[in-house]
């Protein structure tokens, strides 16, 4: 066992010595802050794309349920494909930032997919068809509570239609006014629809945005107003599809529990929503002056992108860690079910 260490050792050393007589440059001590930054962001990027190989191989290696495990590794996917976004979009050479712009892009239209597919593994667990309109019994009239915004809006849409019927009625039929909440509503078929609708709207606005973007900029017609006007319909479409996802997650809190349904929605409003929120702070902090880049340790002409970057790489290897246990293979690999048994 001593040998074999001395050998390690010896080889390491040797190892080292070769590395440095190569890379002579290569002196952490020596550094400026932008290549230690760039150094730092390129072994994040590298243990994202280590714990996302590993969760991918074994999913593969375990392939028992296709339709739930190709749904999980386009989600999982969503991790290195942001921390590679965010490091192209550190680098100052030439021709990155068109990579950069066409590589967001994808990443924008990505997240649409992966919401698409996180809400489609959620019905699968729950056995829930809307195309066949299959929707189990046991879940079917259960109440749904909305909560403030959402409450008032509907609130004052609900209002204007109770007048309508109240005037109707004691006109034509002479019936007292009808009594509704519209802050709570009973499941069924329709809501389920409504959810999926609240959800597939920042599908396709997210990657419709994207490619006008794009034109817009190639044609420089990309201007400050419109550049603001797309983060506002942003804006509101993540908040309406987060706030459906937030809602299922509430209503099928039980039936999802054998699934890590906390885990699982905590990295897709990480990586989807809090990123997109975590820049939007960035760009209105750096608008209104609290952010410059005399206070940065990157000499770059946008502040805000680069600070965004640096956090996104940082976040990534968390949540890929996380996602570990979120979408782990225990349920595929007969781990649980034999953990299941030995517990009974």
């Amino acid at each position: 066992m001593e040998s074999l260490w001395k050998k390690l050792k010896n080889g390491l050393c040797e190892d080292l010595a070769i590395t440095s007589t190569m890379f002579p440059q290569f002196d952490l001590a020596t550094m400026d802050r932008g290549t230690l930054t760039l150094l730092g962001a390129a072994c994040c990027v590298m243990l994202t794309m280590h714990f996302t190989v590993q969760l991918l191989s074994q999913h593969l290696f375990y392939w028992k349920n296709p339709k739930e495990q190709k749904a999980i590794i386009i989600i999982i996917l969503m991790a290195p494909l942001y921390a590679i976004d965010s490091f192209v979009g550190l680098l100052d050479v030439q021709g990155s930032k068109a990579f950069f712009t066409f590589l967001d892009s994808v990443k924008e239209c990505y997240e649409a997919l992966v919401i698409a597919k996180f809400m489609a593994l959620m019905y699968s667990y729950l056995n829930i068809s809307l195309s066949k309109n299959i929707v189990p019994d046991e879940i079917k009239g259960r109440e749904i509570h909305h909560s403030f915004p959402v409450s008032l809006f509907m609130q004052l849409c609900f209002t204007n239609v109770l007048n309508s019927i109240s005037y109707w009625q004691l006109t034509n039929v002479g019936c007292s006014s009808p009594t509704m909440q519209p802050h709570t509503v009973r499941l069924e078929h329709s809501t389920l629809t409504l959810l999926k609708y609240w959800t597939w709207q920042f599908v396709v606005i997210r990657p419709v945005l994207s490619i006008l973007m794009i034109v817009l900029q190639l044609l420089g017609m990309y201007t400050t107003w419109i550049s603001w006007s797309f983060t506002i319909i942003l804006n509101i479409s993540v908040s309406m599809a987060l706030y459906a996802l937030v809602l299922f997650y509430h209503v099928f809190a039980k039936e999802l529990a054998p699934h890590n349904p906390l885990a699982k929605f905590m990295c897709i409003k990480g990586i989807v929503f809090f990123c997109f929120w975590q820049g939007v702070v960035l760009e209105v902090l750096t608008a209104v002056g609290v952010i410059q880049s005399n206070h940065f340790w990157l000499d770059v002409e946008h502040i805000q992108e680069a600070i965004q970057n640096v956090l996104v790489i940082l976040e990534m290897v968390f949540f890929s860690v996380v996602q570990q246990y979120a979408y782990s293979v225990a349920p595929y690999s007969g781990k649980d079910t034999a953990k299941a048994k030995k517990n009974d």
